[in-house]
């Protein structure tokens, strides 16, 4: 696949992906686009310009008229980038878009039919093309007067705050969203048979929290999560973006190689997709 952004339709959108093997794309943040079959799937896209972003997304919302699927773990937004939602309905007008179903009206309110919106909840698997969405519980928080939970206690029992695992080409990628590691998340992923783990690693801090600047799992229980889950690679994610809630991949890589060194990471650029392989 070419790294240049300009070729992104001639090569990630169309490239040919074989059984056993998926395309990805780091988006920056948590945004991933995922490529399997003839489906090409965005998981948190904020392609929006922002000024208090470090660096700017590889492409641009107006530019995703290839797009199929849009999914969004939950409404914060560098996850739920409204503008860039609604400017992908508009350019890709046979695309879905998955979100916690709380959170429907959010896209229906910027004009898209609700026939293309897909309420997600946990063990309610989504069918879309070549490729299979679970959708499974994390715990976050809107604001830290909320946090840490997986936020049915404010949406009439629904659960507001997501993970996908994309089940696409005989193998599982899992998009983590924004999540700590809680009481019984190893035992449900564990059951999904996880390849690749996507993980925030921007952890948490008092400091932040004085901010209203709801955290995530840091280094350590990224790398631990993912080796008891058995996934075979790890990409960190939610460390790029806003100054003020930063992560360090470096740390996360000294800690895998410390404490377990048969787990492999991979830290991608925002212009370099790349195939990852499932060996027989």
């Amino acid at each position: 696949m070419a790294s240049e952004t300009v070729a992104v339709e001639d090569t990630f959108a169309r490239a040919t992906v074989p059984s056993g093997q998926v395309g990805l794309w780091w988006l920056g943040q948590s945004g991933y686009a995922l490529r399997a079959g003839d489906t090409n799937l965005l998981l948190d896209p904020f392609l929006s310009e922002n000024p208090d972003r470090i660096a700017d997304a590889p492409i641009k919302a107006q530019d995703c008229d290839w797009v199929n699927v849009v999914a969004c773990t939950h409404q914060h937004i560098d996850h739920f980038d409204a503008p860039t939602v609604q400017t992908i309905s508009e350019v890709a007008p046979d695309a879905k878009f998955v979100v916690p179903e709380p959170i429907i009206h959010m896209a229906t309110d910027l004009g898209i039919a609700a026939e293309r919106v897909i309420g997600a909840q946990p063990g309610e698997s989504i069918n879309l093309g070549d490729l299979t969405i679970h959708p499974v519980p994390a715990h976050h928080g809107i604001h830290m007067t909320d946090a840490y939970n997986d936020g049915s206690a404010e949406s009439n029992g629904l659960v507001r705050f997501l993970g996908y695992v994309v089940e696409a080409n005989g193998l599982r990628v899992y998009h983590a969203g924004d999540t700590l590691v809680f009481d019984g998340m190893v035992d449900i992923l564990k059951a999904l048979d996880i390849d690749v783990a996507l993980l925030p690693i921007n952890g948490r801090s008092y400091f932040r929290e004085e901010q209203d600047l709801v955290g995530n799992m840091g280094p350590r229980d990224a790398v631990e999560l993912a080796h008891r889950i058995g996934a075979s690679l790890l990409i960190p994610m939610h460390y790029d973006a806003f100054p003020a809630n930063l992560g360090y991949p470096d740390h996360l890589v000294e800690v895998a190689g410390r404490e377990h060194p048969d787990l492999s990471i991979m830290i991608p650029g925002r212009r370099s997709p790349f195939l990852y392989s499932k060996l027989a």
